[in-house]
């Protein structure tokens, strides 16, 4: 078993042509929703939104576990914090 298939999503956030910086705020948003240690999958263009939405979520305390090229986008695997500050 390799260990991407143990990072399975309990949700998916398709974000793929929302501007920068409405995705990092919808992408904060639904992880607020979710469990503490809650694995989130989100979907972003290449170019700022890659560049941006990753690096500000880990400045707002969420663990960025993975980040996939799919040739046309991006794939994002984002955990909530199992405690919350």
């Amino acid at each position: 078993m390799s260990p991407s298939s143990l990072l399975t999503p309990d949700a998916q956030l398709d974000l793929r042509g929302t501007p920068c910086p409405i995705n990092f705020v919808r992408t904060k948003l639904r992880l607020e929703q979710m469990q503490p240690g809650g694995l989130l999958e989100v979907w972003l263009d290449p170019g700022e939104p890659i560049e941006q939405v990753p690096d500000s979520l880990t400045m707002a305390g969420y663990q960025v576990e993975q980040v996939t090229d799919c040739t046309s986008y991006f794939s994002l695997l984002v955990r909530r914090p199992a405690t919350t500050s």
